[in-house]
């Protein structure tokens, strides 16, 4: 499909979520090397009910997919507590692509083996219907903000060895991840003691443009996942923004309003979605995010996102909230494996409490 071909919103969501996507076969990821002498971290795949998804309308799972990395030390030191790191993917991928996207459990090995502080690493899937959940509240999807803020949080206290204080866990994410670590680290200062935000996409509220009837049509197509798995990509995701943002539960079977109806700009629509965006609700939330240890976001300089990312280091800056702002060379996703091992694992390796007894 031709950009020229999708409205204003659709052509958003398209850019936002995978404005990089043209380039990704331009690209390679770039991979570090093998560092000698690193010593293997034990992964589990494990299942955590959710009990903030139970009865979403689209039927998403309720026992989802988390992989944990346990590191070197963990199976020898039966006495030890560490800190966590939740790490979450981002859209049109779940947890097992994203361990391919960073190279786990090669870049937290190779991190450790330069001297970061051993923590334990925990990817959650969040992916839905319509292939991401947004890291949000819906009826729809399923309440995703509670669900890894809570349940994947108390899971993890009560089955592994952590630290279970605030001060001890941190909270990142790339692109849709990123949306959630910004969204969620908002509201959940209670949780979460330091936040690593990477590409983030979504953070601004958007205005849709003239109806397309091609794409108006095949939305109202859709009636089934497999319906939904036949869309182009930035309709797709249209789906998934708007199942996250605007849920309705008396319009079945999808159970969620799009921003245009019979060509007709839905403005109350777009005022929910606009509520979601974190640009328009961060100066309710300044209160909260001074209570992080620390905060450092990055993106590339070839990425798309890089100005709503950089609209949010200087409302942070405006604020004077300290928080670390670094621009690499690279696309959306051409450092990301990079970016995890020398520069997320040690953020969290000086911004966590590594003590049983944490502020």
């Amino acid at each position: 499909m031709e950009l020229k071909s999708l409205g204003t919103f659709a052509l958003f969501i398209l850019l936002a979520l995978a404005n990089a996507s043209l380039s990704f076969g331009q690209v390679q990821t770039l991979v570090p090397p093998v560092i000698p002498g690193a010593k293997p971290v034990t992964v589990e795949h494990i299942k955590i009910h959710g009990k903030a998804l139970e009865g979403n309308l689209e039927g998403n799972a309720v026992d989802r997919d988390v992989i944990v990395f346990l590191p070197p030390s963990y199976q020898k030191d039966k006495h030890r507590r560490y800190p966590v790191v939740y790490a979450l993917h981002g859209y049109s991928i779940g947890a097992e692509q994203w361990t391919r996207e960073i190279h786990v459990p090669q870049t937290i090995e190779g991190a450790f083996a330069q001297g970061a502080k051993e923590v334990v690493v925990v990817l959650p899937d969040s992916k839905t219907v319509h292939n991401g959940s947004m890291y949000s509240s819906s009826v729809t999807t399923g309440d995703f903000e509670q669900f890894i803020s809570h349940d994947v949080v108390a899971y993890v206290d009560t089955h592994y060895r952590t630290i279970p204080n605030r001060g001890s866990r941190g909270l990142v994410g790339h692109s849709m991840g990123g949306y959630g670590a910004t969204r969620i680290g908002m509201k959940h200062p209670d949780v979460f003691g330091s936040l690593y935000i990477m590409s983030p996409c979504c953070l601004s509220p958007r205005t849709t443009g003239p109806a397309n009837p091609e794409n108006e049509k095949a939305l109202e197509a859709v009636k089934t996942p497999e319906d939904s798995a036949k869309l182009p990509f930035g309709l797709r995701a249209q789906m998934a923004s708007a199942a996250a943002w605007s849920p309705d539960p008396k319009n079945p079977p999808l159970y969620l309003d799009l921003p245009l109806k019979d060509g007709v700009v839905q403005s109350d629509v777009l005022a929910k979605m606009a509520a979601n965006a974190p640009l328009a609700l961060i100066d309710q939330y300044i209160g909260n995010l001074r209570q992080y240890h620390a905060i450092s976001i990055d993106v590339g300089d070839q990425d798309g996102l890089r100005t709503d990312t950089g609209k949010l280091h200087e409302v942070l800056d405006k604020y004077g909230i300290t928080n670390g702002f670094e621009i690499y060379p690279g696309t959306h996703t051409s450092a990301i494996a990079d970016r995890f091992q020398n520069h997320v694992m040690p953020f969290f390796s000086k911004s966590l409490c590594f003590q049983t007894k944490c502020q």
